[in-house]
């Protein structure tokens, strides 16, 4: 996979993460993962969401407990959506 397409793909994760999830006071979302798996958006989107959430875990995007989650057992895992960084007042 090349690395234009997975950014492609971490991308368009953010986007339905803060489209499913709740925001929270501090500018994150947060949202289960069996949230987002049961999505049919998602499933349309996504060939391979766990994939896409662990690249997009590595750069520090989200964070979630675990390495991999599995759809069943892993359901009510947090998926946290970083807020994006505060642009400092000049």
């Amino acid at each position: 996979m090349n690395i234009g397409h997975v950014e492609e793909e971490v991308g368009r994760l953010k986007e339905e993460i803060q489209r499913l999830g709740q925001q929270q006071p501090d500018g994150s979302y947060k949202v289960k993962f069996g949230v987002i798996f049961n999505d049919d958006r998602c499933a349309n989107i996504f060939e391979a969401l766990v994939g896409t959430l662990r690249a997009a875990k590595k750069r520090k995007v989200v964070t979630y407990d675990g390495e991999m989650l599995l759809q069943g057992v892993h359901d009510n895992v947090e998926i946290t959506l970083f807020a994006p960084p505060a642009v400092a007042d000049a």
